[in-house]
């Protein structure tokens, strides 16, 4: 009988949520890992961040340097070829992974007939969201290499972003302006939220 009105309260209680509701947390939450997993690339809470906040919102000479890339996964080039490309590579296919993943879930719940307009117009504005971060990203990459970095990643995320750079020697000045400057002119993102990277 306990089983039974313990059935009944659970049931009553999802029927009050609504599968509408049930769907957007869902979601939700699924675009929240993605978003953490990309994170997770770019901090390392175990250590000394080593920013040195006076040259820029967080610039980091050896972030990356203790990390294999099969901690990144699974997709890591043959370990006859360059480390610091293999690291480039595999974050760059975790992140299109995750937001791939996010995709699917997103664009499935447009795609829902039991969805109401509400909740299939949140879906469609999050797409939107992460298609303009995605342009940004590239975006930046692109005109950084053409600035003379080797190689990019860029994350945005939540109004921050975070930049890894492959350069020789120490990031000067001038290259933090220039890496800021870019970030700011594609995506609007102020200095104090940029988080920039050395990977040699």
């Amino acid at each position: 009988m306990n089983a039974q009105n313990g059935w009944e309260s659970a049931k009553k209680f999802f029927e009050r949520i609504g599968r509408r509701n049930m769907v957007i947390a869902g979601a939700v939450l699924l675009i929240g890992a993605a978003v953490v997993m990309n994170w997770v690339f770019f901090t390392d809470s175990d250590k000394n961040d080593g920013f040195d906040y006076n040259a820029s919102a967080g610039m980091s000479t050896d972030y990356g340097t203790t990390m294999g890339t099969t901690a990144v996964g699974d997709d890591a080039k043959p370990s006859g070829t360059n480390p610091t490309d293999s690291y480039f590579a595999s974050v760059e296919v975790s992140r299109q992974r995750a937001r791939d993943e996010a995709l699917e879930v997103l664009n499935a719940v447009v795609e829902n007939d039991k969805a109401t307009e509400d909740v299939k117009a949140e879906a469609l504005a999050e797409i939107q969201v992460i298609a303009k971060e995605m342009s940004q990203e590239a975006n930046i990459e692109s005109l950084l290499m053409g600035k003379g970095f080797a190689q990019c990643i860029a994350v945005i995320s939540g109004g921050n972003a975070n930049i890894v750079v492959q350069n020789d020697g120490a990031l000067q000045a001038a290259q933090l302006a220039q890496i800021n400057a870019v970030v700011y002119e594609q995506a609007g993102i102020e200095p104090a939220n940029i988080t920039i990277v050395q990977k040699d």
